[in-house]
């Protein structure tokens, strides 16, 4: 501003800056807040009525200044509503973070690091910038001398599928503790999805909300898997560097969809060694894109490595997944690395 004053006052009478003098207060409010702004702002009339009596005292009233100074004071208050309405925006979008961050805690748990002898590790992507949580679920209960694990995605976005994920992972909590069968425990859950997609109350989603989800009970002892699959896509084994999926014999229906299918649940047990990485995921992995539309080719990718522990071995596949999508996900992702410690004997 000094130097607009100061030219503008030594400049031939033919040349008139003045009118510059509104850049200074709306390119500071990009930056500042409403109390920098209006400040500038009101540098920027002092500037103007500085350049009205040093350059021609005689018409200082003239209507020509006035309408200048009129200017700036408009323009200077506009641009102090617009920072208050901005900050004002900004303290809301950081009460819906804080909420959602409080949702993501309660709804989608963190695993712990150990659970009984296996070591653990688990990773959410979400698809949306702002977003925390999605569809895409996990958690992992004790139950006995073994290990109980769910991965799921419910079909949807936004809050509905949060819902539904919510509901489905609270009969899980509730149920899978119990010494129930695994089928038993699958009959439960899709019992309890059936049961809150079509409460009174709500409109009835039966048949058109289904929620895909894989069940593992990994005994502490032997080195044996039991799964069964709704739908989900198939677990990996990674041995020494070599990765091989397990598909499942039988995979049942998507929970939700019971009521309808009246299925019955087949448990598939595979090999899971000392050493070993056990890697459960969501299609939103699978399905991602490169800039191509070349998918993410998850077993070929994870073949060879040889990560020390599942912490590493997921911070690198995630890595590695968002270097083949180029930063951005078109689906949420989630992610379980389990090992298989050596017994010590």
């Amino acid at each position: 501003m000094v130097a607009v004053v100061v030219v503008d006052v030594l400049a031939p009478p033919d040349i008139h800056l003045g009118p510059l003098l509104v850049a200074a207060p709306a390119v500071t409010a990009s930056f500042a807040g409403p109390w920098g702004t209006g400040l500038v702002a009101a540098l920027a009339v002092v500037a103007q009525g500085v350049i009205a009596v040093l350059r021609d005292r005689d018409n200082l009233f003239s209507a020509n200044h006035q309408a200048q100074i009129a200017a700036l004071v408009l323009v200077g208050s506009s641009l102090v509503v617009f920072c208050v309405l901005r900050e004002r925006r900004a303290n809301e979008l950081m009460q819906v973070r804080y909420v959602a961050e409080t949702a993501q805690r309660v709804v989608l748990r963190p695993l712990p690091t150990r659970i009984g002898p296996l070591k653990v590790a688990s990773a959410y992507l979400a698809a949306e910038a702002e977003a925390q949580i999605g569809g895409d679920l996990y958690a992992a209960v004790r139950a006995g001398s073994g290990t109980r694990l769910i991965i799921g995605d419910v079909r949807g976005k936004g809050m509905t599928a949060v819902g539904d994920a919510a509901l489905l992972l609270g009969a899980f909590r509730a149920a899978a503790h119990r010494q129930a069968t695994l089928a038993e425990l699958v009959t439960y859950l899709d019992g309890s999805v059936c049961w809150g997609l079509s409460e009174p109350g709500e409109t009835d989603r039966t048949g058109e909300t289904f929620i895909t989800a894989a069940v593992l009970d990994i005994p502490d002892r032997g080195d044996e898997v039991h799964m069964i699959s709704c739908g989900h896509p198939p677990p990996i084994v990674l041995r020494n560097g070599r990765a091989r999926t397990i598909d499942a014999s039988q995979p049942a229906p998507p929970l939700g969809l019971g009521e309808l299918t009246r299925p019955s649940y087949r448990v598939d047990t595979f090999s899971f060694e000392a050493g070993d990485f056990l890697l459960l995921y969501t299609d939103g992995v699978i399905e991602a894109r490169d800039s191509s539309g070349a998918f993410y080719r998850l077993i070929e990718r994870i073949t060879g490595w040889t990560e020390s522990n599942p912490d590493a071995f997921l911070r690198r596949l995630r890595g590695d997944l968002l270097d083949h999508v180029g930063g951005r996900l078109g689906d949420d992702a989630a992610m379980i690395a389990i090992e298989r410690p050596p017994t010590l004997s």
